[in-house]
């Protein structure tokens, strides 16, 4: 296990997986321009690191996080707001891009910008128990942090207009059946279901997961004829991989494939 400490965020990479910890707990995990920095350099290291298959993103304390910060709001100051919301669409782009998979395990609640952080995550695992709060409106603002984009393209424009609306809390289990949260874990067994949660993405064909996280994201935009087209090229490409021969060779040998042996080396090239 290796282990790196940035500004209000905490690394650690177990095996294949790196664990980002929010590291705000006295400020329930509320969002600071060093934690969005150092969220930023771990998700660089995860995308140089070759042994880093699958990104989890969690909360210390009693949440996963508040969102902006109390301590920032009622100030009138349209250019720190601008700059500030403008390193956190930084994140989310870099989130959005990285080909590799982020799961954002949430406990407690994620309010405001740490929920559309979740939803700008590949994979949302929950305790029972848990909310997701879009509390913008209930203090005169628009959703930011890209919920806006995400949450419609989940759910739907007029149910997500009403979540934005209204602002309520939503259940971990009304967001399971709006699709929002993939899986749901009792808080005791929170931390080792993530765990074999995670471990079990990574060790996956990563090389291919890269893929399908780009042109899923990529269908959301594209005609029914794009994505055919990236399918096929990409494909063309898949077939060539070691994760490919390794995946057939244990269909044949009716065993599990070991994924990712000469990943490194098909990724230089």
């Amino acid at each position: 296990m290796s282990e790196f400490t940035y500004e209000d965020v905490i690394v650690e990479i177990q095996e294949n997986v790196m664990y980002i910890t929010l590291n705000r707990p006295d400020r329930l995990n509320a969002f600071s321009p060093e934690m969005i920095l150092g969220l930023k350099e771990a998700l660089t290291e995860a995308n140089a690191n070759d042994r880093v298959k699958a990104i989890v993103i969690k909360g210390a304390g009693r949440a996963f996080s508040a969102g902006g910060d109390v301590k920032t709001m009622g100030v009138k100051d349209p250019i720190h707001t601008y700059d500030h919301i403008g390193k956190l669409n930084e994140l989310i782009i870099q989130m959005n891009n990285l080909e590799k998979p982020i799961i954002a395990a949430v406990h407690g609640y994620a309010a405001g910008a740490g929920f559309n952080l979740a939803l700008a995550s590949d994979l949302i695992v929950a305790t029972e128990g848990s909310n997701f709060i879009l509390s913008f409106s209930k203090v005169g603002l628009i959703s930011d942090g890209g919920g806006l984009y995400f949450l419609p393209r989940l759910i739907g424009p007029y149910l997500a207009k009403e979540l934005f609306f209204n602002a309520e809390p939503i259940t971990v289990e009304k967001a399971h059946t709006l699709g929002i949260v993939n899986q749901i874990y009792t808080e005791e067994q929170f931390d080792v279901e993530v765990e074999k949660f995670a471990s079990n993405i990574a060790s996956g064909p990563s090389y291919a997961y890269g893929f399908i996280k780009k042109l899923t994201n990529l269908s959301l935009t594209s005609n029914l004829s794009e994505i055919l087209e990236q399918e096929r090229i990409t494909q063309a490409t898949m077939v060539t991989t070691e994760d490919h021969a390794e995946g057939v060779r244990a269909f044949k040998e009716k065993r599990n494939p070991q994924f990712g042996k000469n990943e490194s080396k098909e990724r230089s090239q």
